[in-house]
């Protein structure tokens, strides 16, 4: 960690612009680097970030990626998502030319300590938290960052060695990664992102990077109760710490008699508060707040301070927020639900009838289960985007086999936009009912991001006639 690398007079291609690319090109700006952006999309869908760089001595290869773009350079900075077999990337590679990441160049440079957070659900919920209980132990400056939305090389030249840097990290920016943090969380592994890796197997693999190359100093913080998580102790050297809801462990973080127990790593066992104290709901983060117990208590941080958190953390926007209570009727914003694994989890939170809204870019994912548990809890389900007709199909083979006397799915709508799914919802809810939008896809058929499609439902919701009263937050990741 903290070293330096020079790229003064250096030609360097910064492939796909987004929020962590424009951070990227400042940085390599500042250095002295000859910045290349290439990005497939056009100056109009790039408006914003555009901005961010207007003014600095960049040449912009747009509305496709090119070889001349890439054809002499000496850096070659992918973003997330980026295909790794994009043919001028390719030849690229074969040319000699360095093939990096703006995760790889933070992992390089960074002085401090890095707590890295992974796994299919939980990631956002469990960096946020972890950030939140260092922030208020306070005994040293935290930085928080990474996939979670904020570009950390913005921070760079903040950063000391007395800090703590927490960083949540996706598949796409830990595939190509050849480090590992000092502290590694591994949540679980669910299948996501297989229309990108192609098989479950390689997306595991691309998860388990963060533990590959920790040494006998650093810890692995692995989910017991999640078989792949649980089965990647030893992939790395570091130490193994495990937090669970149904076992006992060692060393990290458990439920026990209704508590959460930290459990040093000199053996001793704390309480830290009762978990029907946790302010954000469901089992699924009851996995979130162990798994920062757990990190948390290697760091020393007192139980008194993580208690103190966990029970007024109001949990992420997008991830089951409450939105508003319009004539008993309740509206949650479930938007970062990107896979039907994250839809079940939100299903399970609620006992009251449901009006689910569904839908968007299919990742190649299974949706045999998700379907059934429709049938059984959701009243209403109110489709949109292109996997309206897979998910159609699976709730009607669902229906076939599900006994009738189980069966509360009683109306399937096909809707245009989140707006009409919106009033469509508010004409068919009942007082005491949930209207959630968690829709299981991607939302790349129709937004930007999730984050777009969560507000879009947000401002659908606010803009219904008569009163809406506004909720504080409550958050899934």
């Amino acid at each position: 960690m903290g070293a330096t690398v020079n790229f003064h007079g250096q030609r360097v291609t910064v492939v796909g612009l987004a929020r962590e690319g424009t951070a990227l090109v400042r940085f390599l700006a500042a250095a002295g680097a000859q910045v290349t952006v290439s990005d497939a999309r056009d100056e109009r869908r790039l408006a914003p970030f555009l901005a961010a760089i207007a003014g600095l001595p960049v040449h912009l290869s747009l509305g496709g990626n090119r070889d001349e773009a890439f054809a002499n350079a000496d850096w070659v900075f992918v973003s997330p998502g980026v295909p790794d077999d994009l043919p001028p990337l390719v030849a690229a590679r074969e040319r000699g030319a360095r093939i990096s990441s703006s995760t790889e160049l933070f992992f390089q440079l960074c002085p401090a300590p890095i707590i890295g957070v992974t796994g299919s659900s939980g990631k956002t919920t469990t960096t946020t938290l972890i950030g939140e209980i260092l922030k208020r132990y306070g005994t040293r400056p935290i930085f928080v960052g990474g996939n979670i939305g904020r570009p950390l090389l913005d921070d760079l030249s903040h950063i000391t060695p007395e800090a703590l840097v927490v960083m949540e990290l996706s598949s796409f920016q830990l595939e190509p990664l050849r480090q590992s943090p000092h502290l590694a969380v591994l949540t679980n592994v669910t299948p996501n992102h297989l229309d990108r890796h192609g098989t479950m197997e390689r997306y595991i693999a691309a998860k388990r990077q963060i533990l590959r190359y920790q040494g006998p100093a650093d810890f692995a913080v692995l989910n017991a109760d999640d078989p792949v998580s649980a089965a990647s102790c030893g992939v790395g050297q570091g130490q193994p710490v495990f937090f669970s809801r149904c076992w006992p462990v060692e060393i990290g973080a458990q439920l026990e008699d209704g508590w959460f127990i930290c459990k040093r790593p000199s053996g001793h066992a704390e309480r830290v508060c009762p978990v029907k104290e946790a302010r954000i709901p469901g089992e699924h983060n009851q996995e979130n707040l162990l798994a920062a117990v757990a990190v948390c208590g290697i760091l020393g941080v007192p139980v008194e301070v993580m208690a103190s958190v966990i029970r007024s953390f109001p949990g992420v926007p997008h991830r089951l927020q409450l939105i508003a209570e319009r004539r008993g009727v309740y509206y949650y914003n479930d938007s970062i639900a990107t896979t039907p694994e994250r839809t079940l989890a939100a299903l399970r939170v609620f006992d009251a009838p449901l009006l689910l809204i569904a839908g968007g870019r299919d990742k190649h994912l299974p949706w045999d289960e998700l379907a059934e548990q429709i049938v059984r809890r959701v009243r209403v389900l109110l489709l949109l985007g292109e996997a309206t007709p897979l998910i159609a199909a699976a709730v009607e083979q669902a229906q076939r086999h599900v006994p009738l006397v189980d069966q509360r799915l009683a109306l399937v709508e096909r809707c245009a936009t989140i707006e009409e799914a919106v009033a469509l919802a508010a004409e068919r809810a009942a007082p005491g009912d949930v209207v959630l939008l968690s829709p299981g896809c991607a939302s790349y058929d129709q937004f930007e991001h999730f984050e777009e499609r969560g507000q879009r439902f947000v401002a659908a919701v606010q803009a219904l006639p008569n009163q809406i009263i506004a909720h504080s937050t409550a958050g899934t990741d």
